[in-house]
């Protein structure tokens, strides 16, 4: 068998420090269900969903907004009553905006659950949210300050969440994280809120935050939370990983307001290759997951989303089904499996497929035939791909079985 480290030359280099120690953040259930075209999971499937989280290692999921109305309540409720009974190691958390009503739910419904949730308490801090809210940066201030006084008077642990970070002026951020922290916050939370960041200003905003908290003398931690509406969101939050963020948010599949949040699936892949621990995880719980919030939300996955997609293991082309054969051919599974891949197939439970169509070649049908169980030989496979080669798109199985028997009958008569 093929050693990988003989096979694959890492541009990459190690990641291993640079990913560790960074936790993940689930906001599925609260800035998730805000996504416009989902659904609202029933309690039963939320429940299932933080079990899930729980076992791929995510370390703390926002329950929803307590303050929203009866139906929000008596969900976190149930699912904080589910952490602890089920002994589940991940950290419930619930958000509020920077308003007594709204902590003081979250702090009740600790109480009757018996285990502290974090209070995610946020508040726009932009120049334009402040120009639609008829904002003065003095009321941002009080109004911020009172919020985190409470709930640390209640003995929950804080983030304080500016809303709209990536937008907002280095002078008002600097006076908001100072307060914050000598409150009680823990956490300063910055937010892409409408994707606006780039890389380079991730870098900025997450190195500026860090050293406004080292020059206080405090040991707060950073989060990250991007949205995807420029298509950046996941590259922005491995930017923030680089940069120094401590917990990074996201939502399974991507979804959330508008285009969607960073997918938290594709940042538990990659921290996964950052750290090496990959090879010889089982991703099948992370699929599983991720079906489960498709169901429970109505979110369909498309064909080409990465590692869950019907096509993401799956190739049309010549050269690439050529290579995959030959491996396949010397019994060599596992260069097979990554010749054409970053990350095997196997791991999902999954394995390579080769389809046959317009780009194919001859190997892509002798695979296939091989992977059916049937003779592949010369006349079959040129048949076969003669009829590929005269169509616009992949032939189905039912179309390849379809020329195989009419060739076999041929060759019988």
């Amino acid at each position: 068998m093929s050693n990988e480290d003989d096979l694959i030359y890492d541009w990459n280099g190690s990641e291993r420090d640079l990913a560790a120690g960074v936790l993940l953040h689930d906001e599925t259930l609260r800035d998730g269900i805000q996504d416009p075209a989902v659904v609202d999971p029933s309690v039963a499937d939320k429940i299932e969903i933080v079990r899930g989280m729980d076992a791929v290692g995510i370390h703390s999921v926002d329950l929803g907004i307590p303050s929203a109305g009866r139906r929000a309540f008596a969900h976190a409720l149930e699912l904080a009553n589910d952490i602890v009974a089920g002994g589940l190691r991940i950290k419930p958390a619930c958000a509020g905006r920077t308003l007594v009503a709204d902590i003081e739910p979250i702090a009740r419904l600790s109480q009757q659950a018996g285990i502290a949730v974090e209070v995610m308490t946020f508040i726009g801090a932009s120049p334009i949210r402040q120009a639609a809210e008829q904002w003065s940066e003095s009321a941002i201030l009080s109004r911020s300050v009172e919020a985190i006084a409470f709930a640390v008077r209640e003995g929950l642990p804080v983030t304080f969440v500016t809303e709209d970070t990536t937008r907002s002026h280095p002078d008002l951020l600097a006076e908001l994280f100072k307060a914050a922290i000598d409150t009680g916050a823990q956490r300063l939370c910055l937010c892409d809120t409408v994707g606006h960041a780039t890389p380079n200003g991730v870098r900025s905003l997450v190195r500026f935050t860090r050293d406004i908290v080292a020059q206080h003398g405090s040991d707060a931690r950073v989060d990250w939370h991007g949205h995807n509406d420029r298509g950046l969101a996941l590259a922005n939050s491995l930017e923030a990983i680089a940069a120094g963020a401590d917990r990074i948010h996201g939502c399974w599949l991507g979804i959330g307001e508008r285009v969607g949040n960073a997918s938290l699936d594709q940042l538990w892949l990659n921290l996964a290759m950052m750290r090496g621990t990959l090879d010889g995880t089982d991703l099948r719980a992370l699929r599983d997951v991720c079906e489960r919030v498709s169901d429970a939300t109505r979110t369909p996955i498309a064909a080409d989303y990465p590692l869950l997609g019907a096509n993401a293991f799956k190739t049309g082309t010549g050269v690439h089904a050529a290579a995959i054969l030959k491996a396949t051919s010397r019994g060599d599974r596992a260069l097979a499996d990554r010749v054409y891949s970053s990350v095997p197939a196997s791991l999902l439970g999954r394995r390579q497929e080769v389809v046959v169509g317009p780009m194919s070649g001859l190997s892509n049908v002798r695979y296939w035939l091989r992977q059916a169980g049937l003779p592949d030989s010369q006349g079959l496979a040129e048949a076969v791909l003669e009829a590929a080669k005269q169509s616009d798109r992949n032939l189905s199985d039912n179309e390849i079985r379809h020329i195989v028997d009419t060739v076999s009958r041929g060759a019988a008569q």
